[in-house]
């Protein structure tokens, strides 16, 4: 980064990508963005290129890519040879995970509706299916 581009406040660039100052700090220190020029006053300067590599960690974050994923994203993108068949893959595995996910959060939204549709939403709380769900293992939904 050279210092005639390097013009934008931590604050700046906080707001120009939508992040807090602390999540621009925070990733600094886990290496997803380079170190900025300090000011002489100590203060941190950015130039445009943290600005979209922000965006770029932000959006990954957005499709449910974990810090360590994206941090493997940011290095394939630079990898001329391997970068995009690799980013395709994480990718892939990503959309796995999220499918998977998914497919338990339907089984538990279904187990979650017969138990409210069995439940009569009166009488005895010992028989109401809900808590009996809640307390007995073998009726898990």
């Amino acid at each position: 980064m050279n210092t005639t581009s390097a013009s934008l406040t931590i604050g700046a660039v906080a707001k120009r990508v939508g992040v807090g100052i602390d999540t621009i700090r925070f990733y600094e220190r886990e290496g997803l963005l380079p170190e900025p020029l300090r000011r002489a006053s100590g203060y941190r300067s950015y130039d445009e290129s943290a600005v979209r590599q922000l965006r770029f960690i932000r959006r990954a974050k957005d499709l449910g890519f974990t810090l360590e994923e994206i941090r493997d994203l940011l290095a394939l993108s630079a990898d001329r040879s391997l970068g995009v068949k690799a980013v395709k893959q994480r990718a892939q595995d990503r959309l796995a995970a999220i499918d998977e996910r998914i497919a338990e959060l339907t089984r538990v939204r279904n187990g979650l509706e017969q138990l409210i549709d069995a439940c009569p939403g009166h009488g005895s709380p010992d028989q109401c299916p809900i808590l009996r769900a809640l307390v007995d293992e073998e009726s898990q939904a």
